[in-house]
């Protein structure tokens, strides 16, 4: 667990309602200072760090008067509206007081299932991170249906650690942690410190709903981790309120509950990839870009492609081939076969002028390209 933590350098963290509203009383102005505060020291320490908070419904109920949360979807998503406002006001001030800037980001499930939304997401979240902002993250509970009836933002926190490829999550809650059973009913609940994401008896053992102000529980944080030890990283469910909570994780110290991912983060990068059998399509790239990718490590850029196969669009997987036709590596296209067609051969400066745009300078980055052993 030590590690875990100790050697990351880019984390999500996910704190629920509850915490974030002090049980939805409206949101604890204290306690978004003391996890800002942690936030602004995580980022001195060179680390990259991501929010995702809950607590838009539970401001907005606050805001309007309501004691129990809606039902109708309307209303909730009234709720939403008006609270957001609340909580990306609460993160920007906590966060400007250490000199640290914050951007307020929404997504839906449906933008990290679509590729080519999927990559504008981590494109922007990935500029961010480089520009020392720390993104909070909520899901936009305003406009989809689908994400307040789900109302899982540890879901959420694990899908942003797969998008950025975090090398940790960590889930605030009020809970110390994972416990054999409900400790609340069962005084004999074992507590359990550490275990591998994905083990089948956690999910035997956490259940039953979260609080009144959030939809969650325990069994939704134990298939987060295992979500998010799909790309590698580590997840550690602890009390939010423990004094300095994430700069203790961050210095090795054993918080909460560690679920270690069982697999290291380039190793389930290249499975991921591998399990990509029906590509959409290929590039050809001349003898000394393929050298450059074999030794060097280096993004694909398009002045090194001489042939575009196939019909893809942006975000899909395609192969990375020699001019003798064999395969070497495969990744995330930037761009779609038909501008791929456009600007292969030409240098990454000329890419605007020939599209009336420019997504990235790369064809494919280095961190969506994985070569073939």
């Amino acid at each position: 667990m030590t590690d875990a933590l100790k050697n990351a350098r880019r984390i999500v963290v996910k704190v629920g309602s509850s915490l974030v509203t002090n049980e939805g009383r409206g949101i604890d102005a204290a306690a978004v200072g003391t996890w800002c505060r942690q936030l602004a020291a995580l980022v001195a320490q060179g680390r990259e760090v991501i929010m995702v908070s809950s607590g838009a419904i539970a401001e907005g109920m606050k805001r309007l008067g309501w004691k129990t949360r809606p039902t109708e979807i309307n209303e909730l998503q009234a709720a939403a509206a008006v609270g957001q406002m609340g909580v990306a006001q609460m993160y920007e001030t906590q966060l400007r007081q250490h000199g640290i800037g914050s951007a307020q980001v929404l997504l839906t499930h449906g933008d990290l299932a679509d590729r080519e939304r999927y990559l504008n997401a981590r494109s922007t979240l990935l500029t961010l991170l480089q520009l020392k902002v720390v993104p909070v993250i909520n899901e936009n509970d305003t406009v989809v249906t689908d994400e307040i009836k789900v109302g899982d933002n540890d879901t959420l926190g694990a899908l942003v650690a797969n998008l950025v490829e975090a090398d940790a999550l960590i889930i605030l809650t009020d809970q110390r942690g994972l416990y054999s059973a409900d400790p609340r009913k069962n005084p004999d609940a074992r507590f359990i410190d550490v275990a591998t994401a994905g083990t089948p008896e956690l999910e035997q053992m956490a259940g039953g709903a979260g609080s009144g102000i959030g939809t969650g529980g325990m069994i939704t944080k134990i298939l987060a981790a295992k979500r998010a030890a799909r790309s590698g990283a580590s997840t550690v469910i602890a009390w939010g309120r423990e004094d300095d909570v994430l700069l203790r994780l961050a210095a090795g110290e054993d918080i909460g509950t560690a679920l270690l991912a069982g697999t290291a983060k380039l190793a389930a990068r290249k499975q991921w990839m591998a399990d990509h059998l029906q590509l959409r399509g290929a590039v050809v790239v001349d003898d000394g870009a393929a050298a450059k990718l074999r030794n060097d490590g280096v993004s694909l850029l398009p002045i090194g492609v001489v042939e575009v196969e196939g019909e893809y669009h942006r975000g899909d997987v395609i192969a990375v081939r020699t001019l003798q036709g064999a395969e070497i590596a495969r990744g995330l296209a930037n761009y779609g076969s038909a501008e791929c067609r456009l600007i292969a051969r030409k240098p990454s400066s000329q890419i605007a002028g020939l599209l009336g745009y420019a997504n990235e300078p790369e064809l494919i980055h280095r961190d969506n390209l994985v070569m073939k052993a």
